[in-house]
């Protein structure tokens, strides 16, 4: 139940407050708000189905409740009146649904072998630093697959339902356009085993929990005019970390994962700084960022499968607290040294 009661949380928030937006004047909204707003009370029906609808109750994903107002009363992209027939959904049910099975089996044959009871015992005090640290790793990727099972298994049932769908895909030839599917989607496993960047990241992770905090607490914290900076991003991991529960394990994974996108960013900044005809030196960097990211992540996992204060800080101090000492000393590294700026850097500055 507890899953339920996160994802039913989100969806009460996301509805209540889309509702209050749908009473403010267009013009001061952002384009997410302006998107997602609803001009009139939902009906108790239409409450009830969008916040105990069966596909998404135990794990998500969320979306929001215009969409499934529209989906529906068969609205939108869910028109009977459209120029296109609305798409089979079995042929993406059944991928998701291969996915699922292959998720678990790869579950269930990791766990015995990478138990989490290894953190307590001697034999794990007498291994040396990167036999501890690679046991990090293994076992955070041994418990994603748990996720990657869950949610692809709910994917299965929005797809199925009709509402996963997402609109088409605009090739050239336009006979040729294919369905996408990304509503249901949570989740890009080949992206999150191997993200370029700490920031990357969170945009592959349980996307659809991603999306809200972005829209309903990360945009909302930015003053009208002025520009997000780290304390928007760590306000936003910490109401994440307490949505999952009040846990120090929790909190210390999502304060790390701010100190993570952060550092990356800070990489990224000083890789966009180099000549556009350094390659190797460009590709470099994106290796940094990557192992950076899997570092800080994969350190920082433990504490969100141990949740205990006691036993995270003991595993975290077995490895010298390197996922911590790593991404603090590239934040104050980039507040004392800043990069020369190029035209590279100009030219990439937004897209991070």
């Amino acid at each position: 139940m507890p899953g339920a009661l996160m994802v039913l949380t989100l969806k009460v928030i996301s509805a209540s407050m889309s509702y209050q937006d749908g009473l403010v004047k267009k013009e001061d909204l952002r384009v997410s708000q302006k998107k997602n707003r609803l001009k009139e009370l939902p009906s108790l029906v239409q409450y009830l189905g969008y916040c105990l609808n069966c596909g998404t109750h135990l794990a998500g994903p969320v979306y929001e409740i215009r969409d499934y107002i529209d989906w529906t009363e068969d609205k939108g992209l869910w028109s009977r009146d459209s120029a296109r027939p609305l798409p089979s959904p079995y042929g993406a049910a059944l991928r998701a649904l291969f996915q699922a099975a292959l998720c678990m089996a790869v579950y269930m044959t990791l766990l015995p072998r990478i138990p989490l009871s290894m953190f307590d015992s001697p034999e794990y005090q007498k291994w040396g630093f990167w036999h501890r640290l690679g046991y990090m790793y293994l076992s955070g990727f041994t418990a994603r697959w748990k996720y990657y099972f869950i949610w692809s298994i709910s994917e299965v049932a929005v797809i199925i339902s009709g509402l996963g769908f997402s609109g088409w895909a605009t090739p050239d030839d336009d006979k040729k356009a294919k369905p996408l599917w990304t509503r249901a989607k949570n989740v890009d496993i080949m992206k999150v085993e191997l993200a370029k960047s700490g920031v990357e990241l969170p945009m592959c992770w349980n996307v659809s929990v991603s999306t809200w905090l972005r829209h309903y607490v990360y945009e909302r914290l930015v003053p009208k005019g002025g520009k997000a900076g780290f304390w928007q991003l760590l306000m936003t991991q910490v109401v994440s970390a307490v949505w999952h529960g009040l846990y120090m394990g929790y909190i210390l994974y999502f304060v790390h994962s701010a100190l993570m996108i952060s550092g990356s960013r800070v990489i990224y900044k000083w890789q966009s700084a180099l000549p556009e005809n350094a390659i190797w030196a460009r590709r470099l960097g994106h290796l940094i960022n990557g192992l950076f990211g899997a570092l800080v992540n994969n350190y920082s996992c433990i504490g969100f499968l141990l949740l205990s204060y006691h036993e995270t800080l003991q595993a975290y101090s077995s490895v010298h607290y390197v996922g911590t000492v790593v991404p603090v000393a590239i934040i104050l590294f980039d507040l004392v040294v800043k990069p020369p700026r190029t035209g590279s850097a100009r030219k990439t500055k937004k897209v991070q």
